[in-house]
């Protein structure tokens, strides 16, 4: 860690100036649902305002870019309007009522977003990479009267759509049919639908449906690795509180280098948000949240290809970009390399120290953050930015103004320095999760707490260090082995695209460590087992230094998130395992 750097200004100066009466970060203390909460006082009172407002400031500048396709912020507000008056007027849809959209980052993915929420609908966000019984399961369990999909959507659920409109469903709508086949049975094509609409588009935005900050806004469906997804449901305070959330590493980073809080954007060419990541994900919308706020154009991707992701950047004078690690490291390796980046935002998952040095010396103007929080807090709940950041690459920040954090071990509060479980409270956190209050009982307490799951400690100045997932330590002869240090261990290999710690059962001990690891295109066939294996040697304790390797060419599965899915990683290295050490092999030179 570096000490060279000293702050101009201390944390309490820092947080006395950010909250200050007037700005957008503004604390006060409300009852909320029975729960006294600090709230953001001069937050919208729905995401209907904040949209309007959004359109009402940037109206004329780009709002969002994808391929040949380009929308203003007025355009798309009219848009908006025209398909909010199509789900009033022709489905019935009405204040409180859920529309699920499913589909890839398309600009209509985003008019059918905006426009749910100009009549008071519940944006139903479904994770589009599912297969069809679980994309069938959301739908059914959060009971939607209209449901919006693309053709590869479509094509799934073809099944299923009279099952649907027997349980209620209104309509389902295709976008971009031409895409696909064209025509599915029991679905409308959306862009014949809009075209031929001739109703009043514009009385949706004279008449409020008299939103309130309590009231549901949104169900985004947890990852669903460990069984089905759950629809988390977050009202429209806890949605948009992920707005100002996204602000506050940036403007404490400002403050600590004792410059002044600047909220316009900078003069000369309008900058754009590079989105990498899927509008049905938390950070897709907080990235869409963030880009209306600053007037930021949103640049779509059809799917993630990191040499038309350098291209964007140069072309379409991107400022910020991020996700998950993942991505980073691609663009740290590309042709983006050197490109002015103002700010790198990282999320998802654990960044190595490794990565965020790379990433530093790519994008020398970037401002890089990290960010924790789950879908259950709306995204951000800890973050920083800057030189916080640089001089503390292994934590992942502080708690944000109106957040706390506390580590529990057997529900019994740990001082700092200590591990446990990470509980997170806020007006952020979910209100529980969507017609399942069993599921809700185990994660949400009755005081408000959040059981995130994920272990790690704070230190003596409120730092978050994350150690792994709860379900993901390894438990090697009774000691807890994080599967975070091991990966992280083998991230200082240049070669090493990803890497997976899994237990693996073992007689004696209980667990093993072993390590799955995948290799960057360009040095496939030069990183071998000994030399990570070695690397292990000399920076992990004996405890934790894994008793194989396994080098694969295929890549990880991973969720919506960026976290890479360990289920079926455990049992093939179990199988393997199993096979070595029944065979005789010497562990550390066999190749996979």
């Amino acid at each position: 860690m570096s000490t060279d750097w000293k702050p101009k200004r201390s944390f309490a100066e820092v947080e006395k100036l950010l909250c200050a009466p007037g700005n957008l970060h503004e604390v006060e203390t409300r009852v909320i649902d029975g729960l006294v909460q600090r709230v953001y006082k001069n937050l919208w009172p729905s995401i209907r305002a904040f949209w309007l407002t959004a359109v009402q400031l940037h109206g004329d500048k780009t709002y969002v870019v994808f391929e040949k396709q380009r929308l203003t912020f007025s355009e798309m507000n009219e848009r908006a309007a025209k398909a909010a008056s199509i789900f009033r007027d022709i489905y019935g849809i009405s204040k409180g009522d859920r529309i699920a959209i499913c589909c890839r980052n398309y600009p209509e993915f985003l008019v059918a977003f905006w426009a749910c929420h100009l009549i008071g609908a519940v944006s139903v966000l479904v994770n589009a990479w599912l297969p069809a019984e679980p994309l069938r399961h959301c739908l059914v369990q959060t009971q939607c009267a209209l449901v919006i999909i693309d053709p590869e959507r479509a094509d799934r659920l073809v099944d299923f759509v009279h099952e649907l409109k027997l349980r209620g469903v209104k309509g389902v709508l295709v976008l971009e049919s031409h895409e696909g086949k064209g025509s599915w049975p029991g679905m409308q094509d959306w862009a014949t639908i809009f075209q031929n609409y001739k109703g009043d588009s514009l009385g949706v935005l004279r008449k409020d449906p008299g939103i309130t900050p309590e009231d549901n806004a949104t169900v985004i469906f947890t990852s669903g690795t460990s069984g089905l997804p759950k629809g988390v449901l977050s009202t429209q305070r806890a949605f948009l509180s992920n707005s100002p959330n996204n602000l506050v590493g940036r403007s404490r980073a400002l403050l600590r280098r004792g410059e002044d809080l600047v909220m316009a954007p900078p003069a000369g060419p309008q900058s754009g948000i590079l989105l990498p990541t899927p509008l049905f994900h938390v950070t897709g919308t907080s990235l869409t949240l963030t880009g209306a706020l600053l007037g930021a154009k949103l640049i779509l991707m059809r799917k993630w290809n990191v040499d038309e992701a350098a291209r964007l950047i140069k072309v379409e004078n991107v400022a910020i970009t991020g996700g998950v690690p993942s991505t980073v490291s691609d663009l740290a390796e590309s042709s983006a390399y050197g490109a002015p980046l103002q700010a790198i935002l990282y999320g998802g998952s654990a960044v190595s120290v490794a990565l965020a040095k790379r990433a530093r010396k790519a994008f020398p103007m970037a401002m890089i953050s990290q960010a924790y929080g789950l879908t259950e807090s709306n995204a951000t709940s800890v973050g920083f930015s800057g030189e916080d950041y640089e001089q503390r690459p292994e934590s992942c920040g502080r708690a944000l103004p109106t957040n706390d954090i506390m580590i529990m071990d057997n529900d019994i509060p740990c001082p700092p320095g200590s591990g446990g479980e990470i509980w997170i409270r806020g007006p952020n956190v979910m209100k529980g999760y969507f017609g399942d209050p069993v599921a809700t009982s185990k994660v949400l307490t009755k005081d408000g707490w959040l059981k995130t799951g994920d272990v790690g400690y704070l230190d003596e100045e409120g730092f978050l260090y994350i150690k792994d997932r709860l379900k993901d330590i390894i438990i090697r002869g009774g000691e807890n082995v994080d599967s975070v240090a091991v990966e992280n261990a083998l991230y200082e290999h240049e070669g090493v695209l990803e890497a997976a710690a899994v237990g693996v059962p073992d007689s004696r001990l209980g667990e093993l460590v072993t390590v799955l690891v995948t290799v960057k295109p360009a040095f496939r066939g030069k990183v071998s087992p000994d030399a990570l294996m070695s690397l292990a040697i000399k920076r992990l304790p004996k405890f934790a230094v894994p008793v194989m390797i396994l080098v694969r060419d295929e890549e990880f599965s991973h969720t919506p998130s960026g976290k890479i899915i360990k289920t079926e990683l455990r049992r093939i290295a179990s199988e393997e395992w199993s096979k070595r050490s029944h065979g005789g092999l010497d562990i550390r030179r066999v190749k996979l």
